[in-house]
């Protein structure tokens, strides 16, 4: 799980949790809404721990550098 959908998670979940104001006697939306907002926190967070691991700040610009050297047509 990425940085977006980490944050859409926790958008979603904080709409659910505070600005739904509707009753389901199946589903208690408050409920709903938190857990998913803290399923989004935790993902935000793995995201920022593991960002050094996957391709984060530095990785293309460490990579050697290749350069091609054209030898003009060959003589014979």
């Amino acid at each position: 799980m990425g940085f977006g959908v980490s944050l859409i998670l926790i958008a979603v979940g904080l709409i659910l949790a505070l600005a739904v104001n509707t009753n389901s006697s199946a589903v208690d939306i408050h409920t709903v809404g938190w857990i998913v907002t803290i399923i989004g926190a935790v993902g935000l967070v793995l995201s920022m721990i593991f960002w050094n691991s996957w391709a984060g700040p530095g990785y293309w610009s460490s990579r050697r550098r290749t350069t091609y050297v054209d030898e003009g047509p060959p003589t014979y």
